[in-house]
């Protein structure tokens, strides 16, 4: 069973509990937390493997501590799940702007909960392990390590966009549709918007500066890394 630590983040008692409830069940250690001063204090503390956040909080709201976790070197590395009201697009995409690896709508499924929790934690990591280290142009992809040069310098990126750029550079000159990375990235069955993908990739681009512009943009189709 899984022996992850979660940390889980929410004002309202009843989705905290439901929430705690369902990942203690999968063999999850979870701890919890009611405000965004008191996430931040135990991220910070603790290192937890991943965190579910609320984003409509009392205080610090869920942004700022989405926002705050991931400029923090002790914490920018740890997985952030956003829960959000349903219809709340620009929050959506401004918590992916700031880093946040995946989001869920309320009210939501624990069985989906679950599985976006175990996809994180596992999917990626567990298929890219024994793969060898790839180099296209001035990009170094090591899976093994989720390390990025560009230049020889390391490159920071999050989990999802760590996850696209690996997408495009094993295939070079093919074009992905939005969806296409979707399903590499994350699974099939995921929901997104196109905004959230040109958002990742858009924050892609800049941190890889000069290079960014290996990442073409197929006009009504997609993206492709230049082959």
């Amino acid at each position: 069973m899984a022996n992850e630590r979660i940390l889980i983040v929410d004002d309202e008692e009843d989705v905290l509990e439901l929430v705690r409830y369902n990942l203690d069940r999968s063999g999850y250690q979870t701890e919890t937390a009611s405000s965004g001063e008191e996430a931040i204090s135990k991220a910070r503390k603790n290192s937890p493997d991943l965190i579910i956040l609320d984003l409509m909080l009392p205080g610090i709201d869920g942004l700022e501590v989405c926002k705050k976790l991931k400029s923090d070197v002790k914490t920018e590395q740890i997985p952030i799940v956003m829960l959000t009201a349903k219809g709340d697009e620009s929050d959506i995409v401004t918590g992916l702007e700031l880093g946040a690896e995946d989001y869920i709508t309320k009210p939501f499924s624990p069985k989906v909960l679950i599985a976006r929790v175990r996809r994180i934690l596992h999917r990626a990591v567990s298929r890219e392990l024994e793969k060898p280290t790839i180099r296209k142009r001035d990009i170094s992809i090591d899976p093994s390590r989720r390390e990025v040069l560009v230049k020889g310098k390391p490159v920071d990126l999050t989990f999802t966009e760590f996850n696209i750029l690996y997408t495009l550079v094993k295939r070079p000159g093919l074009v992905f549709t939005r969806y296409q990375i979707i399903d590499a990235v994350h699974g099939d069955n995921y929901l997104v918007t196109d905004r959230a993908i040109d958002v990742q990739i858009v924050s892609l681009r800049k941190k890889l500066a000069s290079c960014g512009n290996y990442i073409e943009t197929v006009r009504g189709v997609g993206y492709r890394f230049k082959d």
